[in-house]
């Protein structure tokens, strides 16, 4: 039986996951501004600050990452990583609208937003947001913390390390690697492999100096 469910964060990606998940399932919402609570998102209230979460034992309940596009995911990891490392665990999100071949492996608090595809034999990392419309052809394997924006288009084979960041309508052509930390600008198209720890833009995408 399915855990009642707290999303960590009230914002605009809030509401996104609301709508994916079903507000019978949500027991409410944490945010960091304390302003927010007793407000109501979406009709789910916002119970408190993260720290409301200590009325709720681990193993009670399963968390789902509230915070929305973060450029390098640190955000994203640190919540994360923080209730993970106190035994809570996050639930892996699919929107009615996103369309799963066979043979895809999500890794835990993996989200794949409406409209989104993922073709078969991709394997996406825990903690992953696979943003509205994004198209990840066969074969992609996607590190953890990675944000794939809306729109964006990755070709078969492609390997994204853990906390890159594809930008929205960005494209990467097939056996491409874009290293860990690195950012893929949006409505980049990237040809060749990217370093770790960089940003590339344009087209075709370059690199350019931070």
């Amino acid at each position: 039986m399915s855990l009642p469910l707290i999303i960590l964060g009230a914002g605009g990606h809030a509401k996104v996951l609301i709508d994916a998940l079903g507000t019978a399932a949500i027991i409410g919402l944490t945010d960091r501004d304390p302003a927010k609570a007793g407000l109501r998102v979406l009709g789910v209230p916002v119970i408190g600050t993260d720290d409301a979460l200590v009325q709720y034992a681990a193993g009670t309940v399963e968390l789902v990452n509230g915070l929305g596009t973060v450029r390098a995911g640190s955000q994203r990891q640190a919540l994360f990583t923080r209730y993970q490392s106190k035994g809570y665990r996050f639930a892996t999100v699919v929107h009615r609208a996103a369309v799963i071949a066979r043979e895809v492996v999500l890794g835990e608090g993996a989200q794949v937003m409406a409209g989104a595809i993922l073709q078969p034999g991709c394997e996406i990392g825990e903690n992953t947001l696979i943003n509205t419309r994004a198209a990840v052809d066969h074969d992609c394997r996607i590190g953890r913390h990675v944000h794939i924006a809306p729109a964006a288009i990755l070709s078969g084979g492609v390997e994204v390390e853990d906390l890159a960041h594809i930008g929205a309508g960005a494209t990467v052509i097939q056996g491409i690697r874009i290293g860990a930390g690195s950012t893929v600008g949006a409505g980049a198209v990237v040809v060749r492999d990217v370093r770790a720890g960089v940003t590339v833009l344009g087209v075709p995408a370059k690199e350019i100096e931070q």
